[in-house]
């Protein structure tokens, strides 16, 4: 039977509640998930397993409301798929269909439409998976900012690999694929909101290969992944502090920022830890694993600026520390807040 009391006491929902930090959290874990799921105090992944038959199918869904619907590097289309296709690749799924659903506001020029509808196209052939169908909704002008995405995607779960927080150990090393917070703030600037002389793209793209790459040279020894969407590498890190009682230990000039990211952090007060990716996974990886993995993800096209950007610890528990290359350290904790609304 589902339990029928919650806990969530929030008095309504803020735009912090999409933001993928501390609001969001709290509002699955006590309402969401507790109702729907029938679960409460358990991990919970990027994507859904199923046993059917002799088969183990993943599913995921995922819904895009960015603004503007183009950026530098991709768009809403490419977005819906790369997101859906990286949930499922981040748990150990290969990739293999969509379903699509568009919610359009009258209005939307014919154009627009037939662009992101390309775009979509295109970056599924690209990613490996077919659009199998999906489903179009109207709404009246002014009520969805031109349009926004829902997706589903299934996939096939990868034997190299058994992923679990529960796995992890002190010891462990982690890895990230490459450079943070080019989607976040690429977003940000195509708002032209804030005048900036920054050649930035979004990362927006299909992680399979270099998932696909990774399993081959360390599946085994493969514990946990995870792509730091909205909250960033902050945020992911942190939850998984919290769910496996252990440590995170960083150490922050290890982790690769473009320095037009860092900038407009600086300038804004943000911290590149908290800002969004849409084509960057991280890995916590068995020690004796880590060096093999990272010399195949850099002999990677995309891969080569992959790196070990620190280490789980037995303290502090539930908690993450980053250390710099002046001997100082501070407290990392999950995203607070909605610093850059609709993002994906």
């Amino acid at each position: 039977m589902l339990r029928t009391t919650v806990t969530f006491s929030d008095p309504q929902i803020e735009m912090a509640h999409g933001a993928g930090g501390k609001a969001t959290r709290r509002l699955v874990d006590t309402l969401l998930a507790p109702l729907l799921l029938g679960i409460e105090d358990r991990p919970l992944g990027d994507a859904a397993f199923l046993d059917l038959g002799r088969q183990q199918i993943a599913m995921t869904a995922d819904t895009f409301v960015v603004r503007p619907l183009t950026f530098a590097g991709g768009s809403i289309g490419t977005l819906a798929v790369h997101g859906t296709v990286n949930d499922l690749a981040v748990s150990a799924a290969v990739p293999k269909a969509l379903l699509v659903t568009f919610v359009l506001e009258a209005g939307l020029p014919g154009r627009v439409l037939e662009a992101e509808v390309r775009a979509m196209a295109e970056a599924a052939r690209n990613a490996g998976v077919l659009i199998v169908g999906g489903d179009t909704k109207v709404v009246e002008h002014g009520k969805a900012d031109g349009m926004y995405v829902t997706t589903a995607g299934v996939g096939v779960a990868d034997p190299r690999a058994q992923l679990s927080s529960a796995a992890v150990r002190a010891g462990d090393r982690i890895l990230l694929s490459g450079h943070i917070g080019d989607h976040g703030i690429t977003v940000l600037l195509a708002r032209g909101q804030l005048t900036l002389d920054a050649e930035l793209r979004s990362d927006t793209r299909s992680v399979w290969p270099l998932v696909d790459r990774l399993l081959d040279a360390a599946g085994a020894g493969v514990r946990w992944m995870r792509d730091p969407t909205r909250g960033g590498v902050a945020t992911a890190l942190k939850e998984l502090a919290l769910d496996t009682g252990l440590g995170v230990a960083l150490e922050e000039e290890r982790i690769p920022v473009r320095d037009e990211v860092r900038g407009v952090c600086e300038i804004l007060g943000l911290d590149p830890l908290h800002i969004a990716n849409e084509g960057q996974f991280m890995a916590v990886l068995a020690p004796e694993y880590a060096e093999p993995a990272l010399a195949a993800l850099r002999a990677m096209p995309g891969g080569e600026a992959a790196a070990i950007i620190g280490e789980v610890r037995q303290s502090p528990a539930g908690g993450v520390m980053a250390s710099s290359s002046y001997g100082t350290s501070r407290v990392v904790d999950m995203l607070v807040g909605d610093p850059l609304p609709r993002i994906c």
